[in-house]
């Protein structure tokens, strides 16, 4: 089998040639954080980074896929800097909605399954409970309005996975500047007033190989069991770290400052019905996640 990855040089993405380059397939193993163990089984893999293939260029897509003929497509692209969409909505329809086009458009040409990572910021955040999978989407922000174009851009059966709040070793995440700043001196100051699930790659990694690999249709809330608010992350990490997390300050979304260009949902945590009704392995705590992602960090 051959899996062309988009996006292999994100957090995730790298995460995703890791598994795919693993044991085959991954669903029951006890996953290691980069990677499961034992070598490969039949799975050629094409991971592709934003330099090598940018996915608003449709010929470049098109040339990519026929030339390595994938038999799935891991779509993991995106731009991914909420904010910073928010300021220029043409190029985060452009790479996010349009470029999922490209993908299908490409895939369907020589018969390969789409996998299309999504995200919890196509919901607005006002739900008392966790979403759903089958909860009508209204995102409230540019960010969360492209990404929902790509979910609308998938081709029949493809296997859409909305995920949330995601930490890697590799790549730009929370648990990263927290340690960062962990190092200064001061207080630190995160909103408790917006939950979510924090989600980490080589776990989410293991559960998109595995639905991709068995070309499941559908949409799935894949993230790591728990929730809880930045504020109660951050402290999490500084803990797991052996730092001080009383240095940790609640604040309100409103104190922000300066405040985010792009609206944040207040509640982003995700119901994973769809894995747990039709009996496949949930992801474990993110408290578990969080402690093999803190131990190789430091």
């Amino acid at each position: 089998m051959r899996v062309l990855v988009t996006g292999a040089g994100g957090q995730l993405g790298s995460d995703l040639v890791i598994a795919l380059s693993g044991a085959v397939p991954p669903a029951g193993r006890r996953r290691a954080l980069l990677g499961p163990e034992g070598g490969g089984a039949g799975v050629d893999v094409a991971g592709l980074d934003h330099t090598s293939l940018a996915v608003e260029d449709r010929t470049a897509v098109l040339e990519a896929v026929l030339a390595i003929r994938p038999d799935v497509v891991v779509h993991a692209a995106a731009w991914t800097a909420v904010d910073a969409c928010e300021g220029d909505p043409d190029r985060a329809f452009a790479v996010n909605a349009l470029g999922t086009r490209h993908v299908a458009e490409a895939a369907r040409m020589v018969d390969a399954h789409v996998v299309y990572l999504s995200t919890d910021y196509v919901f607005d955040g006002f739900s008392a409970r966790p979403y759903v999978e089958w909860d009508e989407p209204h995102p409230l922000s540019v960010y969360g309005g492209s990404k929902l174009g790509g979910e609308r851009e998938c081709p029949p059966g493809a296997t859409i996975v909305r995920t949330s709040w995601v930490c890697g070793a590799s790549g730009t995440n929370m648990v990263k500047t927290a340690l960062r700043l962990a190092k200064g001196d001061g207080p630190l100051r995160f909103v408790d007033d917006q939950y979510g699930s924090p989600t980490f790659t080589a776990d989410l990694a293991a559960a998109v190989v595995t639905l991709g690999l068995d070309r499941r249709p559908g949409t799935y809330h894949v993230t790591n069991a728990g929730s809880t608010t930045w504020f109660g992350f951050v402290r999490a990490v500084l803990e797991a770290a052996g730092h001080d997390a009383a240095r940790v300050e609640a604040i309100s979304t409103a104190e922000l400052d300066p405040p985010r260009a792009a609206a944040r949902p207040a509640n982003s945590v995700l119901d994973n019905s769809a894995l747990r009704l039709g009996g496949l392995p949930l992801l474990p705590d993110w408290h578990d996640g969080l402690a093999r992602l803190v131990e190789v960090l430091t």
